[in-house]
């Protein structure tokens, strides 16, 4: 099923069918705040009044053209001055190959730096998504040139990955800020754990890694066992609330959001928005397997 659903989040052409359906739109937009930046801000602000911080997400991956890559630069610096006008309690996130890694790495560091430089201006930070494996030493080079010249930029780190572990201790020595996340993508049993329970166990080693250091960094899972384990730990380690983050995405475990805002802790929702949500959405559903059986249940309903 999960293969199934990220290949499908590829082809473009059965979105137009599913689209047809009402059940399946209204389904989309539980997990994308809309396709406009006034909607993305709308979510934000709902989040903060309830003590809950985001990231926004302008969906998109894989440019093609520079023309396009430039394109999503500019929206980025765009949103980055809507959080400021807004004053709601905002960063953003990006990925490489929406910034041009395809076409050319240095044009797209040109655009991630141009992203960057504008955050610090305006007293924000970037975080760069981490995409398959295919692009995760490019993306951890690209942001290492980039934290050489400004702290407003940090990454993602998977830990189904085997590597993940050697690039967690290369990035702190380096001082770069992480979101740890289990992983979304489908990758070869030879770099991946496919055992949720090796996945796990990889998850808290390198969580207690994160906490235990300088760097304010943020945990990235909807996973009550790993949340427990992390609490857990930053008690064991006298390590205040203060110093990380629980993040999740936008419309998933809503209850549990708001449990961890309450008792504390800093939280964090991942706000993802554009006409490009596709994607994003089938990777989601690929994540959490009861929701397609709902949609298959009402989808010839609407």
């Amino acid at each position: 099923m999960r293969a199934l659903l990220l290949f499908l989040a590829h082809q473009e052409n059965i979105k137009n069918f599913f689209l047809k359906f009402k059940f399946f739109r209204d389904t989309a937009w539980r997990f994308v705040a809309g396709e406009t930046m006034d909607d993305a801000i709308k979510a934000v602000r709902e989040a903060n009044r309830i003590k809950i911080r985001a990231s926004l997400d302008l969906l998109g991956e894989n440019t093609l053209s520079r023309e396009d890559a430039i394109k999503a630069a500019d929206e980025v610096v765009k949103i980055l001055d809507g959080i400021g006008q807004e004053k709601v309690d905002c960063n953003v996130s990006v990925k490489l190959t929406q910034l041009g890694l395809d076409l050319n790495t240095d044009f797209c560091q040109q655009n991630l730096m141009r992203i960057a430089k504008h955050a610090a201006e305006m007293g924000n930070f970037v975080r760069v998504d981490m995409e398959d494996h295919n692009y995760t030493q490019r993306t951890l080079d690209i942001v290492l040139r980039a934290r050489k010249e400004l702290e407003t930029v940090g990454t993602v780190i998977q830990a189904y990955l085997y590597r993940s572990e050697q690039d967690v201790r290369m990035l702190l020595e380096n001082n770069v800020r992480m979101r740890l996340c289990k992983g979304a993508y489908l990758e070869p049993v030879t770099i991946s754990f496919k055992k949720k329970s090796d996945t796990d166990a990889n998850f808290v080693k390198i969580m207690k890694m994160l906490l235990e250091s300088d760097q304010y960094h943020a945990l990235a899972t909807h996973d009550e066992a790993m949340i427990t384990a992390t609490e857990q730990y930053a008690r064991e380690k006298n390590i205040g609330k203060d110093r990380f983050e629980f993040q999740m995405l936008y419309g998933i475990r809503r209850d549990l959001q708001q449990r961890l805002a309450r008792e504390g802790y800093n939280v964090r929702i991942y706000v993802p928005y554009g006409h490009r949500w596709y994607p994003y959405f089938m990777r989601r559903l690929a994540e959490r397997p009861a929701n397609v059986f709902f949609i298959a249940r009402n989808l010839f309903r609407g």
